[in-house]
């Protein structure tokens, strides 16, 4: 199995008084890059979760957001802090002493008066535990997301092996007829200017560029690439690093193949390589 570095999970619970959510994104890096992001009442979490986070993915820019929000309680009613109320009570009796006349409090605004309502709350380590099971799930969800985009990724690079295998089909049969071709072509324009192509200083001479030109030589590179760029994909893993080595290889030889062309569709060959690589090296790139 292959892995995409792009993915989506969301997870929520609903708590006594509490609502949970956690996100996980991840996007295309060259290394692993991991945000962790909590309210402040989560913050001793960080250390851990970002561990988790890094032991489950190679590469990629992973970012876990956790938002926690406040609910009414599950109980039934509206707790207030009765020590608050009567702390309350002794202060406006105070201030009505102080000043007769002075009009007495309304419910309301004992209720508004900050610390009398009560809010719900879960022991430290509850909540802790809620919040590493929901990171826990957001991950196997991400890694489903990731493994089934990599699937897909997966088919088309086979794809593009395919392109490449059929290319490479078009030159080796005429590997030989091209290289005779071109030696003939050439001994022909030498006789036209009056040199004997036979002579054995223009036969040295031609041998070693009918060498040059030779193309068997990246045809059979191209192929092994290709078969090692198989391998890895059916191995699975982290694969992306060395997928896109192979890719950076593949051009290279396309490349080469290119620039010795003596024929037009050898050149046409060298040009299809190109843009198959090139969708390759595209794909791999999202690969972890």
């Amino acid at each position: 199995m292959i892995l995409s570095m792009t993915g989506f999970a969301a997870t929520t619970a609903e708590l006594p008084g509490i609502s949970l959510a956690v996100e996980l994104r991840s996007v295309n890096h060259r290394y692993l890059d991991v945000t962790v992001k909590l309210p402040e009442e989560l913050r001793s979490l960080e250390p851990h979760l970002r561990e988790r986070l890094s032991a489950a993915q190679k590469r990629g820019k992973l970012e876990c957001r956790v938002a926690m929000a406040r609910t009414v309680a599950s109980g039934g009613g509206i707790a207030v802090d009765p020590v608050r109320m009567r702390q309350l009570a002794a202060a406006a009796a105070e201030v009505a002493h102080a000043i007769p006349g002075t009009p007495p409090l309304s419910t309301g605004d004992i209720l508004r008066w900050p610390g009398v309502m009560i809010e719900a709350s879960l022991p430290a380590d509850v909540l802790a535990e809620r919040v590493n099971a929901l990171v826990d799930q957001a991950l196997a969800e991400l890694t489903a997301a990731r493994a089934r985009e990599g699937a897909k990724l997966r088919d088309v690079l086979e794809a593009r092996c395919a392109d490449i295998d059929a290319q490479v089909a078009r030159v080796v049969p005429r590997i030989p007829v091209l290289h005779a071709a071109f030696v003939e072509k050439l001994g022909a324009r030498l006789r036209e200017a009056g040199l004997d192509a036979n002579e054995d200083r223009l036969k040295q001479e031609l041998a070693l560029f009918a060498t040059r030109i030779d193309v068997a030589e990246e045809v059979a590179r191209l192929s092994t690439h290709v078969a090692e760029f198989r391998r890895v994909l059916a191995q699975g893993g982290s694969t992306g690093k060395r997928l896109d080595f192979l890719a950076q290889e593949l051009h290279r030889e396309a490349n080469t193949l290119g620039s010795k062309s003596v024929d037009a569709e050898l050149s046409q060959v060298s040009l299809e390589l190109k843009v198959a690589i090139e969708q390759m090296r595209e794909q791999v790139q999202n690969l972890e």
